[in-house]
């Protein structure tokens, strides 16, 4: 019997502790290795275990939550079927655990699912059904399908039973590490955080766990600082698998009582640890599957952390297209290379004294654009720690050279740096940065909202094998006209936000 909400918490957390313990997963996953990150480790300071679960037959943690709460249903419900709603590992994990029961499954997935997490799920048996623009359509879809055929529905994290399955994990660690003093999980929904905190902290409560969200997926975060579920009202889609709006109430109820604590990490911190695991295991973990190791970095540097500590690597389901962005991205989290903008005189011998100025550090990317009496020359340095960009800054600023630090800047990083040459100042610009979804025909319905009445003065755009892309438009909009484009805006229905005050932009086309 699954745990109420008014039974006590010696109650539920009695209930999920025999869950775990019980729970049968091992049908259809593996117990996954626990491996030091020796490389990684040596930098840090702490000796980093890698709880693997990027290596479960879907690539994924997420097999055991299904496969655990699919197994609970009566011969009656598998005749009839489940549904879920999911672009990512829980589709893969309903789809395999289907065909391990032989369990018709339907995975309902927005339009803009990329074509290899669709062709995955079909080759593990699942029913594909491409519906919505986004995941709260397609869950919506999935939830009135059920109601309607009879079907189950199988939650991706929200559900005790796939809480008591993702628990698992939490067995494993305590058996393969027992001298561990902190475990970094990762927090989407939070089923994989409630599952393993709930039995590490019966079993040894003198172990931390500390959740790890990325800063633009917070809601786990705000929820525990506000002491009642928040929803995000829009979320960073960079780390997909755990790009949450709205956390698990069950989910929320266990975090909130037991875990240690929480963080967040940026995305360049993310790509950073992308990178790490890369050099310690030669595997590619997806973004979602790397924030509990930028977690552990980040805690473990910033408070002189030197015992055993363990990060859960909880996925790998990667598209090849997005490396070329999530490598530029991990230079940055890595401090290896920084990216500065300076002005400098348009006068002859300037671009030699500015050169010789930056001295011998390696310029790896060089942008060079006349405005004026002026130029702004937007370059990346290879550097080996923030000293080195600090100094060079120093050598710029005391010859006359402005110059700002643009690392951090995501606009500058994704599109800017990207970009060089045409006009200088463009009469009434302004900057959007617009999500527009990875489908045929998306870029059309957004030019249908605001052409030919307003002009686009400039546009990038890099696709980084996301479901929907980054679009950094220019646009001439006057003053009194922009609640009127803003309202074509909302109407168009897409994500934008206006990136009209950023430094970066303000400097180069301002």
């Amino acid at each position: 019997m699954r745990p109420e909400a008014k039974d006590s918490d010696v109650a539920r957390e009695a209930w999920y502790v025999r869950a775990i313990l019980t729970a049968d997963v091992y049908d259809v996953a593996i117990e996954s290795p626990l491996e030091l990150a020796p490389r990684l480790s040596d930098r840090v300071g702490a000796q980093i275990y890698l709880k693997r679960e990027d290596l479960q037959p879907v690539f994924s943690f997420k097999i055991r939550g299904a496969y655990n709460k699919m197994k609970q249903l009566t011969e009656e419900e598998r005749a009839r079927g489940v549904i879920t709603s999911s672009a990512g590992n829980h589709a893969q994990g309903v789809a395999l655990s289907g065909q391990k029961l032989n369990c018709k499954a339907i995975i309902a997935m927005p339009v803009t699912t990329p074509a290899i997490k669709v062709e995955a799920v079909r080759r593990l048996g699942g029913t594909v059904e491409l519906v919505g623009e986004n995941y709260d359509a397609t869950q919506a879809y999935a939830k009135e399908r059920a109601a309607a055929e009879g079907l189950t529905y199988i939650p991706p994290f929200d559900d005790p039973y796939v809480i008591a399955g993702q628990g698992t994990v939490g067995v494993e660690v305590m058996r393969q590490l027992p001298s561990a003093e902190i475990i970094f999980v990762p927090i989407g929904g939070g089923g994989l955080a409630a599952g393993m905190v709930a039995y590490i902290k019966a079993i040894r409560p003198e172990i931390r766990v500390i959740g790890v969200e990325p800063a633009g997926a917070n809601a786990m975060t705000l929820s525990l600082a506000r002491g009642e579920i928040v929803k995000l009202s829009k979320v960073d889609g960079f780390a997909d698998g755990v790009a949450v709006r709205e956390p698990g109430r069950d989910c929320f109820e266990i975090i909130q009582t037991m875990i240690d604590g929480i963080i967040t990490v940026k995305t360049d911190q993310i790509a950073s640890a992308i990178k790490d695991v890369f050099g310690d295991t030669r595997s590619i973990l997806e973004p979602a599957g790397a924030v509990a190791v930028a977690g552990a970095k980040a805690y473990c540097q910033a408070h002189g952390v030197t015992g055993k500590v363990i990060a859960v690597t909880s996925g790998a389901n990667m598209n090849f297209d997005r490396l070329r962005v999530i490598s530029e991205i991990a230079d940055q989290g890595g401090k290896e290379e920084a990216t500065l903008l300076s002005i400098i005189p348009e006068k002859n011998g300037e671009f030699k004294r500015f050169v010789e100025t930056v001295g011998d550090i390696n310029i790896s990317e060089f942008k060079y654009r006349v405005q004026g009496a002026d130029a702004r020359v937007l370059y990346s340095i290879e550097v080996s720690d923030l000293k080195d960009v600090q100094n060079t800054m120093q050598r710029m600023e005391a010859l006359g050279f402005k110059t700002v630090d643009l690392s951090n800047d995501a606009t500058t990083q994704f599109h800017l740096r990207h970009m060089t040459g045409g006009q200088g100042r463009v009469e009434n610009e302004r900057l959007y940065k617009v999500e527009i979804p990875e489908r045929a025909g998306a870029l059309g319905n957004f030019l249908e909202f605001i052409s030919p009445k307003w002009s686009i003065s400039m546009t990038h755009y890099r696709n980084d094998g996301g479901r929907v892309g980054q679009v950094l438009f220019g646009v001439q909009v006057a003053e009194e006209e922009r609640e009127v484009f803003e309202e074509c805006l909302d109407g168009c229905g897409y994500k934008y936000d206006d990136m009209s005050s950023n430094i970066a932009f303000k400097t180069l086309f301002g």
